[in-house]
């Protein structure tokens, strides 16, 4: 009798293991993915991986699309005779007013907008475009078109990139490389400034006694290393954390599909599940567009604390 209940017990734990899996689901859109079946193999220098993932394609697509566009845009502009700009240049002229005017120079002084207005620029275009390149559904379409078009293989370079996320932004990798910038940025920012001695002696703040000075230089060093940290965090967490709550929202469609049948499913999608996502969807566009802001103006303020030591 026993023997009889097993056998009836595994077939129905192989079906409900193979049942949807939301979590199986939600990582797989957006981790990255993997060294283990990389996109395009390159060989392993001093310890480190250099194979291509989805992220670091992402990156590529990301980086030749903001620089092909800004580029083919300005010099469209720069061929015109007149000198009032129109169209997407009207708009990319507003974007370099708004980071030079708003941010650089509130945060650096009139005498250093010049000099930081680049790399700032620079960080919020990236950031921005590599946010809102997440929010677009090409790889999914690619993976209808390929299920009932084309028929890649799992093995072929559009197959592995149907897999992963397609936010960059989203790996913490790419969020550290970013701050890692910001951080020299500041050091650099402060030794122009001051000096390269003057810089690392402005940690402490003139008139403090020896004794207080002891306790606080491991205290600023502790601070300095602290920023790139919450730039890595907050931004990888924010872009992640919106494409979680969107792809467990709209598992319930298939999980309640699973346990009472298709109709109570698409009840359940067409009442809350498509509504609240769009809601979140909706959301996501502003946080796109004010995470890319505030990591700017993080760098901002702490480059304009390096210049401006003591006020």
């Amino acid at each position: 009798m026993m023997q009889i209940d097993t056998q009836v017990q595994e077939p129905a734990a192989e079906a409900a293991a193979e049942g949807f899996n939301a979590g199986e689901v939600i990582i797989e859109h957006v981790a990255n993915s993997g060294l283990d079946h990389p996109l395009i193999h390159l060989p392993t220098i001093a310890g480190i991986d250099f194979s291509v993932t989805k992220h670091v394609f992402m990156l590529w697509v990301v980086a030749s699309l903001v620089f092909l566009i800004i580029t083919v845009t300005v010099r469209r502009y720069l061929r015109q005779d007149r000198l009032v700009p129109s169209g997407f240049m009207n708009a990319l002229e507003s974007v370099v007013e708004f980071i030079r005017d708003s941010v650089a120079r509130p945060s650096v002084g009139d005498k250093w907008t010049a000099t930081w207005t680049p790399l700032l620029l620079t960080l919020f275009v990236f950031i921005l475009s590599a946010n809102a390149i997440g929010m677009i559904p090409v790889f999914d379409v690619l993976g209808l078109l390929n299920h009932w078009v084309l028929h890649a293989s799992e093995e072929s370079f559009l197959g592995l990139v149907l897999h992963g996320g397609s936010t960059a932004t989203a790996n913490f990798n790419v969020t550290a490389a970013l701050a890692v910038i910001s951080f020299f940025a500041i050091i650099v920012a402060g030794s122009k400034a001051h000096g390269a001695v003057r810089h690392w002696k402005n940690l402490v703040p003139h008139g403090v006694s020896p004794a207080l000075a002891v306790a606080l230089i491991p205290i600023e060093i502790l601070g300095m290393l602290v920023r790139p940290f919450a730039l890595t965090m907050r931004l990888a967490a924010n872009m992640t954390g919106g494409h979680i709550a969107i792809l467990a929202i709209l598992s319930f469609v298939f999980i309640f599909t699973e346990m009472a049948g298709q109709f109570v499913g698409m009840g359940i999608g067409l009442a809350f599940s498509v509504p609240l996502a769009v809601a979140i969807s909706a959301l996501e566009i502003i946080v796109i567009l004010v995470q890319a802001y505030v990591f700017t103006l993080l760098t901002a303020v702490f480059i304009g604390m390096a210049i401006h030591a003591h006020h």
